[in-house]
């Protein structure tokens, strides 16, 4: 997995470098050749760019599917997120607020006498 990560990642960098050194009008590198033929001339030289930015586009294309394969083939999860919202909700009960509201109202009476306001009290 490592080693089609790292082809991918120099695909990408190619990708960026055929591109910017594309022309936006079309007219590839601008380099003037009179002698070296069809290879050198600015129309040959387009379509040596395109072709080579077009194999580059479906190498990053293919790698990025097989990384995408082998990166859901190594999840630990067998099970998709939608088939946790089909599982009901685990049910917590929670602890009272007050623990004494089960006991008498005296005992409680006398305890809350003593004890200090929970809020300051104005004068």
């Amino acid at each position: 997995m490592e080693v089609i990560l790292v082809i991918h990642l120099f695909l990408a960098l190619a990708i960026i470098g055929l591109v910017l050194l594309q022309r936006s009008e079309g007219g590839g590198l601008g380099m003037g050749g009179g002698g070296l033929g069809g290879l050198a001339s600015p129309r040959g030289a387009t379509n040596a760019l395109t072709r080579a930015t077009a194999f580059c586009a479906a190498a990053f294309f293919c790698t990025s599917l097989i990384l995408g394969i082998l990166a859901g083939r190594s999840s630990t999860a067998g099970t998709s997120i939608l088939d946790a919202l089909d599982a009901p909700a685990p049910v917590t009960q929670e602890a009272p607020v007050n623990p004494e509201a089960g006991k008498s109202e005296e005992g409680s009476a006398s305890k809350k006498s003593d004890a200090a306001p929970s809020a300051p009290i104005a004068e």
